[in-house]
């Protein structure tokens, strides 16, 4: 997709998060699952972190996890809805019926 840069993810399942680690610690991006659908519920960095482009991208590797699995991804999050607000190419993504 649209200005991908490839970050490796760890898919935590156990904690139920997708993980990466910057200079400053661990970023991790919580979820849950039901149905074939992805629920995007909190996203977690370190305290002195703020780099939203860098954010931004996870988050479209997280989207790319979805499309080679084939989930649906609901955005639970105001931030996340918020991504997909800036990356309409991804609203493929969202279950029938999910509206932003």
């Amino acid at each position: 997709m649209d200005g991908l840069i490839t970050i490796e993810i760890k898919d935590n399942t156990f904690a139920r998060q997708f993980e990466t680690t910057v200079e400053e610690g661990l970023v991790s991006v919580e979820y849950s699952f039901q149905e074939k659908k992805i629920f995007l519920t909190k996203i977690n960095v370190p305290e002195s972190y703020e780099n939203e482009e860098f954010i931004c991208n996870f988050l479209k590797n997280i989207m790319e996890i979805a499309v080679e699995r084939k989930f649906k991804v609901v955005p639970i999050l105001p931030k996340i809805v918020v991504f997909f607000k800036k990356n309409p190419v991804y609203k493929e993504l969202l279950p029938p019926g999910i509206r932003l």
